[in-house]
């Protein structure tokens, strides 16, 4: 079944019993993998170029293949604590392993921290255009979002953000690079935000493409969550690793309510692996982020694509020349996937992840072919 739309079949009686937070909630349009792409386009895998999924176009460590292909126990339960991996992100990030929750990827702490805080009616405040998953994660907890439009430039309007609070305020949530923007929070805006002492969540999905965290301000704010992904840097998409960092007070009471054994014993040893080779993958970050700077004037030059500066493995453009669907669905028709925008805070843009120099290569050509005349 599509994701993004409803079944099809009625519910009877049954919809009396449902969570009528659930009923609500309107379902997120997923991305889909090359063997479906495939399908759909009629297109070999083999010949696509997926740039639509801020995906890291180059393998995960080989220490990753071979520690999960010679991996004893897959019988038996993963350590539901994460020690190791715990450990290991310890030594990564500089906190101590008491203020680390690893999650199955960032988007299931998203989820856990919206019910740790949320009941229903409560606010989440967010600034858009920014991730989806906030508004998705929001609603099936029962919270009702309170959206702060990010400026024409897409920076924070800190003092509207301010001013949206109120006691119902239980959550603010904004990410750094922001999805799909690829702008920073500058730390002053977010200091004056932590100030309101209302939990805050910095999603730092895209940090390593940055080089810019928050996390220091943990030990001076207990209010502050901040997310990140081994999706991204490390090549792990697939196997879905993320981890928290906040208080140890906060980390404990996610503990209590997450699944015992929410990140699986591939994942964990794939997640501890990569931060054994993290001096690897990140001259894989390195590399896309020369390909991101490369990228961007060459797009510019195209006369019908305005680029805007990111800081994380993409690039949004604003469409100046022509229409961001058309422009879309003629680049799949070539076997080149990105994602386009065309709502009231992003209409008629595209936003294109950073491939390699040859998918890159293959971008520019196709881009030729079909932009306006």
């Amino acid at each position: 079944m599509d994701k993004t739309q409803r079944s099809p079949h009625s519910l009877g009686d049954l919809e009396r019993f449902i969570n009528r937070n659930i009923l609500a909630v309107q379902p997120y349009a997923p991305i889909n993998p090359p063997s479906v792409l495939e399908q759909e386009s009629g297109i070999a895998q083999e010949q696509i170029i997926k740039l639509d999924g801020n995906e890291n176009p180059y393998a995960p460590s080989a220490r990753v293949k071979e520690v999960i292909a010679n991996f004893p126990d897959y019988n038996i339960y993963p350590d539901p604590d994460h020690r190791i991996l715990r450990k290991r992100i310890a030594e990564y990030t500089g906190l101590s392993a008491d203020h680390i929750v690893p999650g199955s990827g960032a988007d299931e702490l998203i989820d856990l921290v919206f019910r740790l805080f949320i009941e229903t009616d409560d606010e989440v405040i967010t600034m858009p255009p920014t991730f989806g998953m906030y508004e998705f994660d929001a609603q099936i907890a029962g919270g009702t979002i309170i959206e702060v439009a990010r400026k024409d430039d897409f920076s924070l309007d800190t003092e509207k953000i301010l001013a949206a609070t109120t006691p119902k305020t239980k959550v603010i949530i904004c990410a750094s690079p922001n999805n799909p923007t690829g702008d920073l929070i500058p730390q002053d805006d977010l200091v004056k935000i932590l100030e309101t002492k209302i939990p805050t969540i910095i999603d730092e999905a895209y940090y390593e493409f940055a080089d810019s965290s928050v996390s220091k301000l943990i030990s001076d704010h207990e209010n502050l969550i901040v997310l990140r992904s081994f999706s991204k840097w490390a090549g792990l998409a697939g196997l879905r690793v993320g981890y928290g960092l906040m208080s140890p007070a906060l980390a404990s009471m996610l503990f209590v309510i997450k699944q015992p054994y929410n990140v699986n014993a591939a994942g964990q040893r794939a997640a501890e692996e990569s931060l054994e080779d993290k001096d690897f993958l990140l001259q894989s970050v390195q590399k896309i982020v020369s390909e991101r700077e490369r990228l961007a004037p060459l797009l510019k030059a195209t006369n019908f694509l305005e680029p805007y500066p990111s800081n994380a493995n993409f690039i949004l453009c604003k469409v100046i020349k022509g229409d961001a669907k058309n422009i879309s669905n003629a680049l799949r028709k070539r076997g080149v996937f990105i994602r386009y925008f065309d709502n009231p805070r992003l209409q008629n843009h595209i936003r294109i992840s950073i491939g390699t120099p040859e998918q890159s290569k293959k971008l520019l050509k196709v881009l030729e072919e079909v932009g306006p005349s």
